[in-house]
């Protein structure tokens, strides 16, 4: 209908002839061909000739079926290229060689080929230490003689292939996770990014297979979020192959070295992680830093005990308590409200299994794992506070018999006035 709208058109003379070849792409001779048979034929003139008829390099059934039964019956264990030049060589048969390879894989005789695997490029190291650290855990038969599977969590430094956490645990998950982040920036410092793969206990994927969920942080991608610690998600295992590479490296030597020592149980093993092995291990494969002399790790001034803990918002009762994982926890009264019925709180449950309750910066109570609650331990002085005091007033520790806290009483104010004996003196 388009080829013949546009050629009416012409006809009547609103474009030209030239601008129609154009609008159809054709050339001016094709064109002209085509003006030819509708003014012969009507409308079905401009149809293509060859439509409804058999293609001349059609090749024939029979041969299309004596190809079949060569290959099942004579050579099922060629491959196509070698196949194809038999049918040529031993039976006169000439047909291509892409041909042959699209018919026995439509019939299922020959298995299709996996696609090839795209480049890809190495990925250079961060250059300085701290800017990328990698978070995995490998699952594996780690003691001699025992079948069962432990995972071993590790965290690694991406400039230098440093181990800075190795430990074995029954399983991987929220709380072991954390307990090794959490470790790494007590000893070393808030690095900038973690690097990870899209395990739920870092990520929420809505579907498999499809991009992570940035805005539904887990419980690690919020404590992370608190610290300022950029997240990174892997989307294959080639994509962690620096960690991948270091895995394989455990597994071929950590079951060695536990079974000389005869470490057959978790406690030991990673009491010989931490106190000598890692530092074995980085001493044979951490590499030198691109910039040896810098760091990007900084202190960390935050709560780490809040900022890795589940947290999990709850509403108080008017009887001052809140309902957790089926226990009642009792909030005391505070000396700063009378009250917390309705107020929204949010209760921690630790990486030691006790739980706290929080309202903003102040602490509602303490409790152990079974909901005891636990006395609240005294408060230690903050000496980052008292002795630049002491040095500001020019005077030494040993100069303050009493602690700072504690004022002396002040004088009566009647004490200036003279007494009777003072009178009599005078």
């Amino acid at each position: 209908m388009k080829r013949q709208e546009i050629i009416l058109r012409a006809y009547a003379g609103k474009i030209s002839w030239i601008e129609a070849a154009e609008i159809l792409g054709y050339s001016a001779r094709h064109l002209r061909r085509l003006r030819e048979k509708y003014e012969e034929y009507g409308f079905e003139g401009l149809f293509d000739g060859r439509m409804g008829k058999v293609s001349p390099r059609r090749i024939p059934v029979a041969v299309v079926e004596e190809v079949l039964r060569l290959y099942r019956d004579e050579y099922f264990d060629f491959n196509v290229r070698h196949f194809q030049e038999k049918l040529g060589e031993e039976h006169s048969i000439m047909i291509s060689y892409t041909w042959v390879r699209n018919l026995l894989q439509e019939a299922g005789l020959v298995a299709k080929k996996r696609p090839r695997k795209k480049h890809r490029k190495r990925r250079e190291r961060k250059p300085v230490r701290g800017m990328m650290l990698h978070i995995d855990g490998s699952e594996h038969k780690w003691f001699a003689g025992d079948g069962r599977r432990y995972d071993l969590i590790v965290v690694m430094d991406d400039a230098t292939s440093e181990i800075y956490y190795a430990q074995l645990v029954d399983e991987e998950s929220t709380a072991t996770c954390m307990r090794a982040i959490r470790e790494v920036v007590e000893k070393q410092g808030v690095f900038c990014s973690l690097y990870s793969d899209r395990a739920s206990h870092f990520w929420t994927t809505p579907k498999a297979g499809e991009p992570v969920d940035r805005q539904a942080l887990t419980q690690i991608g919020r404590a992370l979020r608190e610290l300022g610690i950029r997240m990174i998600a892997a989307y294959s295992p080639q994509a962690r192959g620096r960690s991948e590479r270091s895995f394989r490296t455990w597994q071929g030597r950590l079951p060695q070295e536990l079974r000389i020592r005869n470490i057959t149980t978790l406690e030991e093993a990673n009491r010989f992680l931490e106190r000598s092995y890692v530092r074995e291990f980085n001493r044979k494969f951490t590499v030198p830093a691109a910039e040896p002399d810098a760091s990007a790790f900084v202190p960390s001034t935050s709560d780490l005990e809040r900022v890795f803990s589940i947290q999990t918002e709850r509403t108080a009762g008017r009887d001052n308590t809140v309902s957790y994982m089926g226990m009642t926890l009792q909030i005391e009264k505070q000396s700063w409200h009378g009250s917390m019925a309705g107020c929204q709180v949010m209760v921690y449950k630790h990486l030691d299994d006790t739980i706290t309750i929080g309202f903003g910066p102040h602490q509602l109570g303490r409790f152990a794992a079974d909901g005891r609650p636990l006395k609240r331990s005294k408060m230690k002085k903050n000496k980052a506070v008292e002795m630049p005091l002491m040095r500001k007033c020019g005077k030494s520790k040993n100069d303050f018999p009493q602690s700072l806290n504690r004022l002396e009483k002040p004088q009566s104010r009647l004490s200036h006035i003279p007494t009777a004996a003072t009178t009599a003196r005078i």
